[in-house]
């Protein structure tokens, strides 16, 4: 009988591993973490961030992102800083996921512009998504709304937005 109470400490402690894992599969490509901050009350844009590791051989593109229901529409796009000014543009003809690497989509780098929201964006929400890419097709993720101050690190060995990596 003692194995009972073992099994469901097992259980919930799996289930709590796979709810922070937060990651999705399109092929060779895993999509880690997507998310996004609150927005305050009128916001007409927020933002959204993940990693996108490409186990394959071949390069892939991320093309396009949609949020339905949440954003008119969602660009791709890059910041910069230069001469002391930073600037704002969109990445025109998406974002390459190298072969064995990973794009990192995070704060002061490559990011996701949700334009257009509906409605403030709260943490706790989760926003369905789609995210389109050259090669692997389409995926559906949830982007999980965190803080307004929320900031996630970039993996160990690379920098935000990876900007080797534009086309």
């Amino acid at each position: 009988m003692r194995l009972i109470p073992f099994a469901t400490a097992t259980l919930i402690v799996l289930a709590t591993f796979a709810a922070q894992a937060h990651d999705f599969q399109a092929g060779v490509l895993k999509i880690g973490h997507p998310w996004s901050r609150a927005t305050p009350k009128g916001a007409a844009v927020g933002a959204g961030y993940l990693t996108v590791t490409n186990n394959g051989s071949v390069p892939d593109r991320l093309v396009s992102v949609s949020v339905p229901g949440v954003a008119d529409k969602v660009e791709v796009h890059e910041m910069s800083m230069k001469d002391g000014v930073m600037t704002m543009r969109p990445a025109s003809g998406g974002l390459i996921v190298p072969p064995g690497g990973t794009l990192s989509l995070a704060p002061g780098g490559y990011h996701l512009m949700l334009m257009g929201l509906k409605a403030a964006l709260k943490e706790g929400d989760r926003l369905k998504g789609t995210l389109v890419f050259e090669k692997a097709g389409s995926v559906d993720v949830v982007f999980n709304v965190e803080g307004m101050n929320a900031q996630h690190p970039p993996p160990d060995d690379k920098t935000p937005g990876m900007s080797d990596h534009k086309m």
